[in-house]
């Protein structure tokens, strides 16, 4: 065969056509081939048919046979679906070529332009099963023969854009490289069509190319005239991208991949980061293609410190900026990172080349992210109608940590497709648009976990890939403004405000008059406004009685202060129905601050103002309210008292530690609180000033925490300043500072822990043997690690539990009701899931708990059939990579599989658990990154709510002439935005309910690794300090178990409050 190849022009040509890895190398070979059969470059189908019937090679019939069975999908008609449609693509990235390949196949004519002239982007890109699907479909293997051979299913740009290059010019779509896109030229006349305007000056032929239908992929920094574009904020976020040289060595090749490593659940791992290099990351992913992909987010103070960056900007665009980026601390930084990440194994790093020939590292800002509003319009002018739609980055813009930008980009390019088809048969253009607004709501929803199952099926036909798809979700009257006849002034949105929206907030009179029904029958209560009723406390208590009963009774007032009633009633609030103050309760009494108090009962009425006027206890899932945010501040104060408790045990308590019983939080009311008034130092904190900065507080900036007020900016962690979130914090007791619990000072800490990381360490230079290794996995703990306690130190009661007890406790499944599964705990590494899944720890993968003696073949059967299996053709091209383990994984897998004849009967069972480890991997830390990013747009949020709220209340608390209806226009607009704040806290403390859930989950792995490793060991050799460690664990363990209970509790209680609550709405 080589041969003939040799001999026959055309075979050759092909065979470099298949074999190019250079985009001049494709065009030049792919038109070698074309002159070489006598056929012209870029007809369409007709081009695909006469190459394909001239060329009888061997080598490309299974390439012919993959895209016969695509394009004969009755979707396409045969490729007749648009045969009169004439469209232009602009921008040869993935998306684009994926969109063209699609348009070619319905028959349309496509020209493509591209402004560069050869694909350099080395970064990888993470696929979802139906990519993977649609990729070798269209021959992928054959392109490239290494497609998705590893643990993780990825590819680089540059070569995911050679693969798709390679489809388009078989299915003869037209390619102009070096031909920029500047904007639409209208028809000058009727009977005129669209054209482009291209530079520099374009062949004749392509200038006068007429089109009806424009996608655009250009990215994006473009978007065509017309479309209106919306910027989702976040924190600043600092992402560095580096590229290694791949000199694919055995030791290369040994080295895991990490699908993703993320601070919010892993912090030991960043913390030992920082302590041995200075850097500070947020996450770090490592992929492994044609080079060494590492990608990170950096925290600005770290790169500052290490002199990447030169000085501090608030401009982002000053910041990154080229003059104030030191390329050899940045390649420094990079290539540090990557060494400690992978342990150092992958010997010295040398850096891929950039298109420019300079080191492939770089630092890119992706604080905000663009999102078209529309993915679709129509304009006309004389009679002349163009459709345009968006694909790729100018239509969304990924967040990178998700690993969501290919896979979507492929569906809009599907559904950008199918709507040109929808084009061609004729339907009506408002019609068409609708139906395209309708797929793009669905996009930004769109995951593994909620599309079709069977990725096989998927195909241009939107129905195919969306279940319960409604293509009727925005209806064609509501896109008039996406139609365009230029002729005619365009349809103009509204920016002014809604006034009926105002009327519906909420008014003060409809505020008084909820309030006044709420107190009404209390003895001595008579609410006749929202200022001087509560002055006495007893309204107060009233309400909170009204909602909360049980507590204490109205006749235990009788005698009681007004400020201590009114303390009472702002505790209870808090920790019972989850509404913190606003105010002090010496401020309501005094009636100094009558905003605040206005903007404090607010939120009861919006919380409660559906409730029916009845007695009894309101429950959890009562409308409006957000048990998150009362779950999160009962366990902050059980953290709190546990901490406290503990403080008091090492400085000499009378109980030792191991019999104390760690508290739980209890979703049920206290049976009595104190009635006692708040020190004089949180009152005099309390007041309008923030209790950190000592600056005025406005009612929008105020946050109460332990009966203190801050700015929620000032409300940081006293070592690296990040924002503290419920749950995830502490009050040190000995300087009173807070702390994110990274850096919470311990019990007889003495290292102040401001210097972690506060100089400036040198970066260790490549292959540097002093450099500590990353702590992927926790190491079974040495004698030398713990030392004998002090003879001054009160002796502690050694527990002593039988190896059954101790396998029990540390496989312990929390599960209060069958049907309500506790979350499942994901693997932290590839070996170490492998490990720990063969030792019976199946639990989360939708498969039974069993010992040691050996697994199921069930199992893995299970795990079988959670993969399509590939067809017989796929199987013979497939050239799996042998992922090497550690020899103590390799064993035990060995072990297992001999034992249990899973060796035999399924051949795959190796690539499949170790893939799926990596998948459970991947899903944990896109879950983390998805929380944070979600996290830090509503600190935005707030910080813009924050801003408008402050313009109000000094225009309301000027002594203005302003006329009192503007007054009451500006305080609805002020509870508006109260309102909205509450709303978003809420949806904060939800966010905070999952990250606890990952990390508590990540505890208790890592805590049940350590007491393996010292079960493990011989009793007889144990010494003391081994059996004090031992306990200490198991503390530790039986603590993060009664959270985790905990918090199982709360999401049963809040399910099936839920469920009740909907099934009286039925009824």
């Amino acid at each position: 065969m080589a041969l003939l190849a040799s001999t026959n022009p055309a075979h050759a040509h092909f065979e470099s056509f298949l074999q190019a890895q250079l985009c001049q190398d494709v065009l030049s070979s792919f038109q070698g081939l074309c002159e070489a059969l006598g056929v012209e470059a870029g007809g369409g189908l007709t081009q695909y048919h006469k190459i394909k019937a001239q060329l009888n090679y061997w080598s490309a019939k299974s390439l012919w046979a993959k895209l016969d069975k695509r394009a004969g999908q009755p979707v396409y008609q045969q490729g007749r679906a648009c045969t009169s449609t004439k469209c232009l693509v602009v921008g040869a990235g993935p998306c684009g070529l994926r969109a063209a390949v699609e348009l070619a196949l319905l028959g349309a004519r496509v020209v493509l332009v591209e402004k560069r002239t050869k694909f350099s982007r080395h970064n990888v890109l993470h696929l979802w099963p139906f990519t993977i699907h649609d990729l070798r479909a269209l021959g992928a293997k054959k392109f490239y023969g290494r497609f998705c051979t590893g643990t993780l299913d990825h590819i680089s740009i540059r070569q995911l854009q050679l693969l798709l290059l390679k489809v388009a010019l078989l299915l003869g779509v037209e390619i102009h490289w070096g031909v920029t896109f500047n904007g639409l030229q209208p028809p000058p006349k009727k009977g005129g069509g669209w054209r482009a305007q291209l530079q520099p000056s374009p062949p004749t032929q392509l200038a006068n190319y007429e089109f009806d239908v424009l996608i655009s992929a250009a990215g994006g920094k473009f978007v065509p005239e017309g479309f209106t574009v919306r910027e989702m904020r976040g924190k600043l976020a600092i992402g560095i991208t580096a590229n290694f040289v791949n000199g694919r060595t055995v030791e290369e090749t040994q080295v895991p991949e990490i699908s993703g490593v993320a601070r919010i659940y892993n912090q030991s791992f960043f913390q030992s980061l920082l302590k041995a290099t200075g850097i500070d990351l947020e996450n770090i992913v490592y992929y492994k293609d044609d080079t060494h992909y590492f990608v990170m987010t950096a925290k600005k103070q770290s790169l500052l410190r290490l002199g990447v960056l030169r000085q501090d900007y608030s401009e982002t665009d000053r910041l990154l900026g080229s003059a104030n980026v030191v390329p050899e601390a940045l390649q420094r930084f990079a290539r540090a990172a990557a060494d400690f990440a992978t342990h150092g194994k992958l010997g010295k790093l040398e850096f891929a080349q950039d298109a420019h020939g300079r080191p492939d590292v770089s630092a890119f800002d992706f604080t905000s992210m663009m999102r078209a509003e529309s993915s679709a319009r129509v304009q006309e002018k004389h009679g002349a109608r163009l459709l345009l739609g968006l694909v790729g980055d100018c239509l969304v813009e990924p967040f990178w940590p998700l690993g969501t930008g290919v896979a979507r980009g492929f569906l809009a390019a599907f559904d950008a497709a199918w709507m040109v088809k929808r084009w061609a048969e004729g339907a009506e253009p408002l019609q068409v648009l609708a139906e395209r607004e309708s797929l793009y709501q669905l996009l930004s929803q769109t995951s593994p976990e909620n599309m079709h199952r069977n990725v096989a099926q998927y195909g241009l036909d939107p129905a195919t890939r969306y279940p319960n798809l409604n293509l009727r979700a925005v209806t064609p009257n509501q896109v008039r403004d996406l139609y365009d006849v230029l002729a005619k002034e365009p349809v103009q949105k509204s920016d002014k405000t809604d006034a009926g929206k105002l009327a519906t907030a909420g008014t003060q009179e409809a505020l008084l008059h909820w309030c006044q029904e709420q107190t009404a029958g209390y003895a001595g209560v008579h609410v006749t406004d929202l200022s001087s009723s509560w002055a006495d406390g007893l309204a107060l208590c009233a309400l909170v009685h009204r909602l909360c009963p049980g507590l204490l009774e109205p006749s235990d007032l009788q005698g009681v202060g007004a400020l201590e009633a009114t303390s009472w009633a702002l505790k209870v609030a808090e920790e019972e129905l989850g509404i913190t103050p606003v105010s002090s309760a010496q401020a309501v009494v005094a009636g100094s601050d009558p905003l605040g108090l206005i903007a404090y009962l607010s939120h009861f009425h919006s919380a409660f103002k559906d409730k029916p006027h009845s007695p009894g206890p309101v429950s959890q899932g009562s409308p409006g309210t957000s048990s998150a945010v009362l779950f999160l501040g009962k366990l902050q104060r059980t953290l709190q008292r546990t901490r406290a408790q503990e403080n008091r045990e090492d400085a000499g308590g009378k109980k030792p530690r191991l019999e104390v019983e760690a508290e739980t939080p209890s979703t049920v009311p206290e049976p009595s609180a104190p009635l006692t008034p708040p020190s004089q130092h949180q009152e005099a904190g309390a007041r309008d000033l923030c209790a950190l900065c000592g600056k005025h507080l406005y009612i929008l900036e105020r946050l109460c925490v332990n009966g203190c007020f801050f700015h929620r900016s000032c409300f940081c962690c006293h070592v690296c300043e990040a924002t503290l979130w419920p749950g995830s914090y502490g009050q040190h007791p000995g300087d009173g500072h807070f702390y994110c619990l990274q850096h919470l000072p311990q019990p007889g800490h003495k290292e102040d822990s401001r210097d972690i990381g506060s100089e400036s360490p040198e970066l260790p230079a490549p292959g540097n043997d002093s450099l500590p290794a990353a702590p992927l996995m926790p190491t079974v703990p040495q004698e030398e690690a713990n030392p004998a306690p002090s003879p001054s130190r009160p002796a502690r009661r050694l527990i002593r539990l039988s190896s059954p007890e101790r396998q029990r406790l540390s496989s312990l499944n929390l599960t209060p009701d069958p049907e309500m599964e506790p979350p499942p705990k994901p693997p932290r590494s590839c070996a170490a899931l492998a490990r720990q899944a063969l030792e019976g720890s199946f639990v989360g993968w939708g498969v039974p708990a069993q010992g040691p003696q050996g697994l199921p073949s069930s199992a893995l059967v299970a795990l079988e059939n959670e993969e399509s299996p590939p067809s017989s053709e796929e199987e013979e091209e497939e050239e799996q990579e042998d992922v090497t383990l550690d020899e103590d994984t390799k064993q035990a897998l060995l072990t297992f599989a001999k034992n249990s004849g899973t060796m035999d009967k399924y051949p795959t069972w190796r690539r499949n658990l170790l893939r799926r480890a990596k998948e459970e991997q991947m899903k944990r830390f896109h879950k983390a990154q998805a929380i944070q990013r979600r996290q830090n747009e509503i600190e935005v949020s707030l910080k813009e709510l924050e801003a408008e709220g402050t313009k109000l209340e000094l225009a309301l608390r000027s002594q203005s002439t302003s006329p009192e209806q503007q007054k009451a226009l500006w305080l609805e607009q002020l509870l508006q935005l109260v309102q909205k704040k509450n709303s978003l806290v809420a949806e904060e403390a939800e966010l905070m309910i999952t990250v606890q859930e990952l990390d508590l989950e990540e505890k208790q792995w890592q805590l049940d690794q350590e007491l393996r490793g010292y079960m493990n060991r011989e009793e007889t050799l144990k010494t003391a300090a081994d059996w004090q460690a031992e306990d200490r664990i198991l503390k530790k363990l039986l603590d993060v178990v009664h959270q985790r209970d905990a918090l199982i509790r709360f999401q049963e209680e809040r399910r099936l409050s839920e469920l009740a609550s909907g099934m009286a709405a039925q009824g």
